[in-house]
């Protein structure tokens, strides 16, 4: 059985409802879920109140994700713990946090790579009810879809030193994205408020680590996070601030709010052409799987990029959401056996249309419909494994697509399922039901492949150029 971390403040610090609760962070990621700066962030820093207060400025943060969504497969969040003190950093030892958009599995790699240290508890309590982790997760599920790994830490008591120490353990490549959530000052009256705050973020953007409590809520988290920052190089953009007087409360007595993201120097981030390239293969994929739906339908076509990759042999999968967040199609190929223009377009067709679990896509759904396309990555068979157990140990939850066969039995998950079959176990027993095979089947000739996926995503009814 998996352990779950429920949603604790579903319906007071955010919608309840998942089709409210995406409507309510597509409002606030807005206009925003353009490229920024040109370089992907290493480390966001966002509010954590109730989205009507606070969602706005958050928003600005997360939407400087998206042209980098598919290359991140694992989050460290570090935030404050309101409710149960604690000395060190509490780590959760559950399978996965839910919120209504799904749920996000624990890095089990990162909750090994943290076991030996001091600072670090396993302490379920601090998380139970804590909200400023929570509330970052819808918008991170929004942006990256719910197949990365989530390494949540609440963070009490503890030095600057403490903290970084645990972050560089974790700080990986550009796989990794860490999220601290803070705000900033509290009840203090609008004008303090706002010149406090000012002086605040100029400490952050200078990557100060001594903020102080008072200062923002998150400094003990913030202060270790910016000490690796440091350590790093990267440098600090203020994308907004704000606070509660500006948005939905009165201006007597005020909390700020602040979204910060922050990013390797140009001369040294390992950003270059290819991670260009990489986002604008994304929008020539997607603007194509929405314009074969699209014209299906009788609905107005966009603009196609183009790109020199769509006439190679590829691979892809697309998959439909509904507007409530629930699958409503999904077809794919596992061989590059036809150029990728034409191999997105059928695939395109067979999800909205041909999937034999659903009705054939009407008109009326397109509002809200969410298409992804995944580009999968050539399989690689897996080490020999003669045995389940060793099967198992070689499957990396959160990061690999897995290809199943047995004579005329074959079945794959995308990545992305890991996110609801976080357990190897689970996921394998799901894949052998998938081929039609008993989920505790083993046979020394059964094979398995696994395969990454670069995975793009849009709305239907947004611009995907």
């Amino acid at each position: 059985m998996l352990s779950i971390r429920p949603a604790a403040v579903a319906g007071t610090f955010y919608p309840g409802d998942k089709a409210a609760l995406r409507g309510q962070v597509q409002t606030c990621l807005g206009e925003a879920l353009t490229p920024g700066s040109g370089l992907p962030p290493k480390l966001l820093i966002a509010p954590h109140a109730g989205y009507v207060y606070s969602g706005l400025v958050a928003g600005r943060a997360y939407a400087r994700l998206a042209p980098w969504a598919a290359r991140i497969r694992r989050v460290v969040l570090l935030g404050p713990a309101h409710r149960v003190a604690v000395r060190g950093l509490a780590m959760p030892t559950v399978d996965a946090f839910e919120t209504p958009l799904g749920r996000v599995s624990i890095d089990r790699q990162a909750r090994q790579a943290l076991a030996d240290l001091p600072q670090v508890v396993p302490d379920d309590r601090v998380h139970a009810l804590e909200h400023s982790l929570e509330v970052q997760l819808p918008f991170l599920q929004t942006v990256l879809g719910n197949s990365f790994a989530l390494m949540p830490l609440a963070v009490g008591d503890a030095s600057a030193g403490e903290v970084a120490e645990v972050v560089e353990r974790l700080w990986g490549g550009d796989e990794t994205l860490i999220v601290v959530s803070s705000d900033l000052s509290h009840y203090l009256p609008y004008a303090d408020a706002c010149a406090t705050d000012r002086t605040t973020v100029a400490r952050i953007v200078d990557l100060a680590t001594d903020i102080d409590p008072y200062e923002a809520c998150g400094a003990h988290a913030l202060n270790g996070a910016l000490a690796a920052a440091r350590q790093h190089g990267l440098q600090a953009e203020l994308l907004d601030l704000r606070n509660s007087g500006d948005t939905a409360g009165d201006r007597r007595r005020v909390v700020g709010y602040a979204a910060l993201a922050l990013t390797a120097p140009l001369e040294d981030t390992s950003i270059d052409d290819a991670d260009n390239d990489e986002a604008r293969l994304g929008a020539a994929l997607l603007s194509r799987a929405r314009n074969t739906i699209a014209a299906a339908l009788g609905l107005a076509r966009q603009p196609e990029p183009e790109h020199p990759a769509l006439a190679s042999a590829g691979a892809t999968f697309v998959t439909l959401h509904d507007a409530a967040g629930e699958l409503r199609g999904c077809i794919g190929r596992l061989e590059a056996v036809v150029p990728l223009e034409d191999d997105v377009r059928r695939n395109a067709a067979a999800a909205a249309f041909g999937d034999p679990r659903f009705d054939p896509l009407q008109a009326h759904e397109w509002q809200g419909l969410r298409i992804e396309v995944s580009l999968l990555d050539a399989p690689e068979p897996l080490p020999a494994t003669p045995t389940r157990a060793e099967a198992l140990r070689h499957l990396r939850p959160g990061v690999d697509g897995v290809i199943l066969e047995w004579y005329e039995r074959r079945a794959t998950f995308l990545p992305q399922v890991w996110q609801q079959l976080p357990e190897p176990e689970d996921f394998l027993a799901a894949l052998l039901r998938k081929a039609g095979l008993p989920p505790d089947f083993w046979a020394a000739d059964l094979k398995l492949q696994r395969y990454g996926v670069c995975h793009f995503a849009c709305d239907a009814s947004s611009e995907t150029s």
